[in-house]
């Protein structure tokens, strides 16, 4: 078998570094644009386009989107899946990659949304919309323990912040998690920021840093368990099954979050892709596939066991 292996000068790699990164700190107005328009175009190029069906919907003010697979479809369960772009960018196009691939994987129906983004939305926003979402679900009938939810990088923070908020609101939490290269520690000082910072190909140390300012602002304490849920209560939390690169610097938000979660008692799997990178999985490359085979194989024994 050959193993794909990072090379930062290959096209590919710049390609995504394009597409995925702001040089500095700097979020202006044509920084944000650029941005949003490159995520947009991703989800174009990348989102697989056969063998599943789409309706777009609205809750409220929420654009919404379920993608449902031809085949092979358990109308039982549905994901609620909250895409990626440091809290600032992505939109449902972008949320088309990951949710194709997740219909697809599963054989469930996946709803993505359009959440407020900062800096014109602050934090808690995306949250608050997520619930809102989830609220939605229910009252479509859904119960909780058949809605899985899943996110990728930030919204792997909503989907780790939303589930324990349903928790301090003493709910009913999701059937299961499904986090991608979750970004769990807001403060960006784990030794994975120093240790892969010139292997990561999708994030820099000062991008975290300026998307977190958009979203909670410079006078918030990004070590509260509000803005960091890595630090905050994981008592109850649902089984999580946590994906992640070696070679990317928010490494350590997901290991650190896999070993709070076993510590609390919560049945916590993580998954390491040596080769891999920062939400690697939305690539169309045979890597990204094997993993999502093995989140098939997970979510099959999860369920259906």
């Amino acid at each position: 078998m050959t193993l794909l292996k990072i090379n930062l000068n290959d096209p590919l790699m710049k390609a995504i570094k394009a597409f995925n990164s702001i040089g500095g700190k700097s979020l202006t107005e044509e920084d944000l644009k650029r941005q949003r328009a490159a995520m947009n175009t991703a989800g174009k190029l990348a989102a697989p386009t056969g063998e599943v069906s789409i309706e777009s919907f609205n809750i409220g003010d929420i654009s919404c989107e379920m993608i449902s697979p031809d085949m092979a479809h358990n109308p039982k369960y549905i994901i609620l899946y909250a895409h990626g772009g440091g809290y600032v960018c992505g939109g449902l196009g972008y949320s088309r990659i990951l949710s194709a691939k997740l219909a697809l994987a599963t054989g469930f129906s996946v709803v993505s949304f359009e959440y407020r983004l900062a800096p014109e939305h602050k934090f808690p926003a995306p949250i608050d919309d997520g619930e809102t979402v989830w609220n939605y679900l229910l009252n479509k009938g859904y119960g909780a323990d058949h809605i899985l939810m899943a996110g990728d990088s930030a919204g792997g923070h909503l989907t780790v912040s939303l589930t324990a908020r349903l928790i301090q609101q003493e709910r009913m939490t999701p059937r299961a998690l499904i986090l991608f290269s979750p970004w769990t520690d807001m403060t960006a000082t784990s030794d994975s920021y120093e240790t892969y910072k010139s292997k990561d190909p999708i994030l820099t140390k000062a991008y975290v840093e300026g998307v977190r300012e958009a979203s909670i602002g410079s006078d918030a304490n990004p070590a509260e368990p509000f803005y960091s849920p890595l630090y905050g209560e994981l008592n109850g939390f649902p089984p999580t099954y946590i994906m992640v690169g070696k070679n990317e610097i928010l490494l350590d938000d997901s290991v650190k979050l896999h070993k709070k979660l076993n510590r609390a008692g919560v049945k916590a799997t993580i998954d390491i892709e040596k080769d891999g990178w920062h939400v690697y999985q939305q690539m169309p490359i045979p890597m990204a596939g094997r993993a999502m085979h093995r989140l098939a194989k997970y979510i099959s024994a999860e369920i259906y066991s």
